[in-house]
């Protein structure tokens, strides 16, 4: 979870979001040496006392700098690819969930089990032992280490399921089904909101995913029937 010293992205929770981070910090440092070449070749113009003012065209110069650009594009281009076909592949999922975005609340819904289904709404502000603006009173409980599928889609208006520490992001648009996959590889709690601005209550309505063990999770399905 994000907290009022973290300046960077949060812990990864997931292979996916592990890949993210070494594609972040891989593109960051090619951007700060980037930054720093043009700064040294700033301050060196500025400082420098001997000007060529005859020279009109150089082709040598012309070529490198076209080229050295490109090379840079080209290793920040294919990892970014390489990812995004990551995030859309869904591979032979063991437990689907159903997500429906509702003005200003989610609604959840195990569609591998027979009536397991809850709405999620934050929990009010009174409320003590619980974050502010996070905690909600149906926490969405799945285990960890085990492939997951989620149905995203909304009844009213466009809203965006997000959880940052396991890398997930996608829309939840009405008349409309999208599809994502991820894993969890630690137990925990994780928790989002809606990245979309949905109405006037749109900051109010939180995602928490409690993410714990195979056999618990099995106990907390029979707690249902």
């Amino acid at each position: 979870m994000a907290s009022w010293s973290n300046l960077n992205l949060q812990n990864s929770s997931s292979p996916l979001m592990e890949n993210l981070l070494y594609f972040h910090d891989s593109t960051m440092v090619i951007i700060i040496l980037i930054s720093i070449f043009i700064l040294y070749m700033i301050s060196s113009n500025l400082t420098n006392k001997f000007y060529n003012f005859n020279l009109l065209e150089h082709q040598n110069i012309e070529f490198f700098w076209t080229m050295i650009p490109s090379i840079f594009l080209l290793m920040i281009a294919f990892p970014s690819l390489h990812l995004l076909y990551l995030m859309d592949e869904v591979n032979k999922p063991n437990l689907s969930l159903k997500i429906i975005g509702h003005q200003w609340y989610w609604s959840y819904e195990y569609s591998d089990f027979k009536n397991i289904k809850f709405d999620s709404y934050m929990i009010p502000l009174s409320s003590e032992n619980s974050f502010r603006l996070l905690d909600v009173d149906n926490r969405i409980i799945l285990p960890f280490n085990l492939q997951i599928r989620s149905l995203i889609s909304s009844s009213d208006t466009i809203h965006a399921w997000t959880i940052p520490a396991i890398g997930m992001k996608t829309d939840a648009m009405p008349g409309r089904l999208n599809q994502i996959s991820f894993l969890i590889n630690r137990p925990g709690l994780f928790y989002g909101q809606c990245s979309e601005i949905c109405g006037a209550n749109h900051s109010f309505m939180p995602i928490c995913i409690e993410s714990i063990n195979l056999n618990y999770f099995f106990k907390w399905i029979k707690s249902f029937n």
